[in-house]
């Protein structure tokens, strides 16, 4: 499976662990955890669900909604206990592939439920990634500064911000994660 395909599977599964969902509600919310910059297509999701379904992660049942009976049924999705043991395994799996890009974020949103040791690992890991990419891009933008315009210059400069700063944010949750705590809780503003 891809690691986009496993990044879904936990989006999914953690989900659903939640609250049993139907595709749209379910779609909803996957694009809410995957953030603004991925949207996902009901032909992404299908697949995925029919997979998890076939593996005996979830079963798929017709609405109980009195309201939806005049109309087209609704499925709704509901992890079995097979998948929330699967769920919990996929969360403890803290090598590489949970710290690439697709993947971080979704295995992130899902901390709460990893155990304090593997978020450490995949923290520490995310960190040493970007570390090293961060090496990378300042080498080659050194190599090549002479043969790039300003504009290219002014990208190569917020990316490099960007990452420093994703490097100094991981830094952070790792000394809190070692010394028990957890983020600080975050509270929406209102803006009227």
């Amino acid at each position: 499976m891809t690691r986009r395909g496993v990044a879904l599977e936990v989006a999914v599964l953690g989900l659903l662990h939640d609250t049993p969902m139907h595709g749209y509600e379910l779609r909803k919310q996957v694009n809410a955890l995957l953030g603004w910059g991925r949207i996902l297509s009901y032909g992404t999701l299908y697949p995925c669900l029919k997979a998890l379904g076939k593996a005996g992660h979830i079963v798929a049942a017709e609405s109980e909604d009195p309201e939806t009976r005049s109309r087209r049924a609704r499925i709704v999705y509901r992890l079995t206990a097979e998948g929330k043991e699967h769920f919990a395994q996929l969360l403890e799996e803290s090598g590489p592939a949970a710290w690439d890009d697709d993947t971080f974020g979704v295995r992130f949103a899902f901390f709460a439920r990893t155990s304090a040791a593997s978020r450490v690992r995949i923290l520490e890991g995310r960190r040493s990634r970007l570390e090293e990419r961060l090496e990378n891009v300042k080498l080659a933008a050194q190599r090549g500064r002479e043969r790039t315009d300003a504009y290219t210059r002014e990208l190569q400069r917020h990316g490099l911000e960007s990452v420093e700063h994703e490097i100094s944010w991981l830094t952070e949750l790792i000394d809190r994660e070692r010394d028990g705590g957890h983020p600080p809780e975050v509270h929406e503003t209102s803006t009227h």
